[in-house]
């Protein structure tokens, strides 16, 4: 089990009173969070924080709330997306359509804002190229092993078409190694050697390692590059990854690999095939 299905169990048909409103008071959301989503005791809610408002053609009169529930477990933040759909007084976590069976919580994201198009996480192409790709991926997910390298490898081809803004976000509960790997990328990828990204994508190292220097001469091994423990344990570094953890939370990300293209969600995750024929 994930550590987000620790913290939360949302009920699918469970619905609570708010208030009319298209869009409830925050603590009537807060209330809301503690007594139908938030199971876990051990998890404090400090707030909810609405990314974004919405509606969806298929849901009249309907207002869907885009949000991150601010936690505390463990002494440690943690900001967890979570969709709200609210109707006189109502809300509840999905809609489901029965005929199709879309739960619209799976295709209703926040818009990617300009912020996420920065300098520091544009990987491959040209900032203004015909098509913006960003990318959440994990080396050592499987799914991003099977879709990411192509994904690189057309942006770093065809620099005019695709501009690749790649965020990492590891996941940690399920291999811990990628937390070292990630770093290790954040850093190469400052320097300039955008080659141990896309070979990362290749290296073999066991889910759960996490002995700092039998990772790091895999990597030497692997790639060619060498990299000291203190400098990506440094406190920049860090910061860099929880910053890419954040972009995550706002963008209500939960899975690798995730893909947008052009601003819309990409879920078939090979869009970008159709800039390179």
């Amino acid at each position: 089990m994930s550590l987000m299905s620790k913290l939360l169990i949302s009920a699918v048909v469970a619905t609570v009173a708010l208030s009319a409103n298209a869009q409830p008071d925050n603590k009537l959301l807060v209330n809301y969070i503690k007594k139908s989503v938030v199971k876990n005791p051990q998890v404090k809610v400090n707030g909810v924080t609405v990314i974004e408002s919405t509606t969806h053609k298929d849901l009249p009169g309907w207002t869907v709330l885009l949000t991150n529930i601010d936690l505390e477990y463990q002494k440690k933040d943690i900001h967890v997306p979570e969709t709200m759909f609210v109707k006189d007084g109502m809300v509840t976590g999905h809609l489901v359509n029965l005929a199709t069976d879309v739960d619209y919580r799976d295709i209703i994201k926040p818009k990617v804002q300009d912020s996420i198009y920065d300098k520091a996480h544009l990987l491959f192409g040209n900032k203004d190229a015909e098509h913006k790709i960003v990318v959440f991926s994990d080396p050592e997910c499987p799914f991003c092993r099977e879709v990411v390298p192509g994904l690189m490898k057309a942006a770093k081809e065809n620099p005019s078409k695709i501009a690749l803004y790649y965020y990492h976000l590891p996941l940690l509960q399920i291999h811990p190694v990628s937390g070292i790997l990630t770093r290790i990328m954040h850093v190469a990828q400052e320097e300039g050697k955008t080659d141990v990204i896309e070979k990362m994508y290749t290296i073999k190292l066991k889910p759960q390692e996490t002995d700092m220097t039998k990772v790091l001469e895999a990597v030497k091994s692997h790639t060619g590059y060498s990299i000291s423990a203190d400098k990506i344990n440094s406190k920049a570094v860090k910061d860099a990854l929880k910053a890419d953890a954040y972009a995550s939370s706002k963008m209500m990300v939960s899975g690798t690999p995730t893909i947008y293209i052009d601003g819309k969600l990409d879920k078939n995750r090979d869009g970008y095939k159709a800039f390179v024929k």
